[in-house]
């Protein structure tokens, strides 16, 4: 069931923007029928294909074969709608793989929660906001939900302690200049609710600058970072990420070498390089559908490693073809610094991080 709030009256108002990333801040839209946050989703509408369990079993069993070490259910949607939401994570981790997931948190019950957090990695609760009336604003939601997932994040906290759950709960806000406001109070929350970790991070925007967001004005909010950093306690640690927030939307490579190691599927079952080029107007990138046909067939294909080749050569430039920050940049900065012998990559040194399946 969808959170709607019901039309009242309809009045003549005269004529203003109409989309919503233009009308703050409100800035919510529709992807496959539910409200989401506005972030970079709403760029990534593709021909909408089912995943059926069918589908996802095939892929899952293709992953594990070619190698693949974690999958995160993330989504260019909400994956909680998802039937085989439980299923795909289940199955995943039966195969070996590291499986974890990204949800607004919403529609988790108890019941679901303890089918999944046995076999997650981490779960992401994201959580653009730390009180409820901006969270109702910003995320699009009634206010009430506010208060239903945070009762989901403490009862996936404690039933992780119960349990004693090797599984990392985290939330994350991702934020603009213009609401940070909620930096701090964002940061209270999830101290409150006993999650292990609370992520604070940029919003991407496409080469075209469609979102508006200004790169240059985060600069002005990094006193309210630190002081929200400050708050992280021993059970929750408070983390910025300031590498991307300081790159302010720049790049200092122009090949693309990181779509290999970290590929992303829409949830239409669209294989392309990332989630920036799941739009149609970016078919040239496209390589597949897990829907139409095998995953590992896709993989092994001419068009697959076309696409790569391409996004590796002097033909594409990062810097003015695609969206600024994305999942790949720390992996594209990495390989661009070890290609151009500028900071070859070498063996770790010291303890292991978390979570290492996950780039």
């Amino acid at each position: 069931m969808v959170d709607w709030y019901p039309v009242e009256a309809i009045e003549e108002a005269g004529y203003s923007p109409v989309f919503d990333l233009e009308c703050w801040p409100h800035h919510n839209f529709i992807a496959s029928g539910v409200v989401v946050h506005n972030c970079y989703a709403q760029l990534q509408e593709n021909d909408r294909h089912e995943i059926t369990k069918e589908v996802i079993d095939a892929f899952l069993e293709d992953s594990a074969r070619m190698g693949v070490k974690g999958i995160s259910l993330v989504s260019d949607g909400e994956s909680l709608l998802s039937p085989i939401y439980a299923h795909t994570i289940q199955r995943g981790a039966v195969l070996g793989m590291s499986m974890a997931s990204g949800t607004n948190g919403r529609l988790f019950t108890r019941t679901k929660l303890l089918d999944v957090l046995p076999s997650l990695t981490y779960l992401r609760i994201n959580f653009s906001a730390g009180t409820k009336a901006r969270y109702a604003e910003i995320m699009g939601f009634k206010p009430e939900v506010y208060d239903r997932v945070c009762a989901n994040i403490r009862d996936a906290v404690a039933i992780k302690g119960r349990g004693n759950l090797p599984v990392t709960i985290g939330m994350q806000m991702v934020y603009e200049p213009r609401d940070a406001d909620q930096l701090l109070p964002f940061a209270r929350l999830a101290v409150d609710l006993g999650v292990d970790y609370a992520v604070i991070k940029h919003c991407s925007d496409d080469e075209y600058g469609t979102l508006g967001v200004q790169y240059g004005k985060y600069k002005d909010t990094y006193p309210l970072l630190r002081e929200a950093e400050a708050l992280s306690t021993k059970q929750t640690q408070v983390a910025v990420k300031w590498s991307k927030i300081g790159d302010e939307g720049r790049r200092n490579y122009s090949r693309c070498y990181g779509p290999p190691f970290l590929i992303q599927i829409s949830g239409s079952g669209l294989v392309a390089p990332c989630g920036m080029m799941f739009n149609d107007r970016y078919a040239k990138f496209h390589i597949g559908n897990i829907c139409e046909q095998r995953w590992w067939d896709i993989w092994q294909s001419d068009r697959y490693w076309e696409v790569m080749g391409y996004l590796a050569s002097d033909n594409f430039d990062a810097r003015s073809m695609c969206g600024a920050l994305c999942l790949q940049h720390m992996v594209n900065q990495a390989l661009d610094g070890h290609v151009k012998g500028l900071q070859p990559i070498v063996p770790a040194s010291g303890p292991q991080p978390l979570h290492l399946d996950f780039v």
